[in-house]
């Protein structure tokens, strides 16, 4: 089992920026890829940003790329999300999830991979 705790959501104007962490604590946490996804009001939760476990493969979605990045501190069992530039449109509750990779180093985009999900941390931006 893996507990998954997300914060450094908020609100903040478009334009902005904020950091998201995911501590994760029950297994070696070395041994997960980490994704982060998003749901909006009255929409499907989608794929953000996934890393994977040793770090040197990312993979982001193509709304966020040059904005978004996702990065993991293996020592703190804690994986980011720095967000620059947001817009409007990113406002949404952000995941995280562990995937459980049985010892290969990708990083995915696919939901149903993943084992386990935080709780999520809302995320608001104004106009």
């Amino acid at each position: 089992q893996v507990q998954l705790v997300e914060s450094g959501g908020g609100l903040v104007q478009a334009g902005g920026s904020l950091r998201l962490s995911c501590a994760a604590s029950g297994r070696t946490f070395s041994n997960y890829a980490m994704g982060w996804f998003r749901q909006a009001p009255g929409k499907e939760r989608e794929f953000v940003a996934a890393i994977s476990q040793s770090g040197r493969k990312t993979a982001v979605v193509d709304s966020v790329k040059g904005r978004f990045t996702i990065s993991r501190d293996n020592a703190r069992n804690t994986v980011y999300l720095q967000m620059n530039s947001l817009k409007p449109e990113d406002t949404a509750l952000y995941y995280c999830a562990a995937d459980n990779t049985g010892g290969l180093d990708y990083a995915t985009t696919r939901q149903y991979q993943y084992d386990y999900w935080g709780q999520g941390t809302q995320v608001t931006v104004s106009s």
